[in-house]
């Protein structure tokens, strides 16, 4: 999920500086749209799909591994909080030993 912000933040920096300059040379009145579209198919709309693959990818995480149900899980990052390490389909950080329900 962070890179997702990563790169929506490098993103929105390249869609102000090309606004910036672009506001020197084209109308003040077609400069909104022009920035309103660049910023819904430069910014938004990858990171909408970035999301949604994001969502795909780890879904058997989220619904199948013992971690997704213990309440060290971070499910917005598929992070166990107490050892700091991402799980996976395979790889469970504690081995079960340090289970506990939510």
């Amino acid at each position: 999920m962070g890179e997702i912000v990563f790169w929506g933040i490098i993103r929105t920096a390249i869609v102000i500086v090309v606004a910036w300059f672009m506001l020197d040379y084209s109308d003040y009145k077609f400069w909104w749209s022009a920035v309103i579209i660049s910023i819904y198919v430069i910014i938004i709309h990858p990171a909408m799909v970035q999301y949604q693959l994001f969502k795909q990818k780890n879904k058997r995480i989220l619904t199948d591994t013992l971690c997704s149900r213990c309440k060290h899980f971070d499910e917005t990052a598929v992070l166990c909080m107490k050892y700091d390490e991402h799980p996976t389909e395979r790889y469970v950080p504690c081995n079960g030993d340090d289970w506990e329900p939510r």
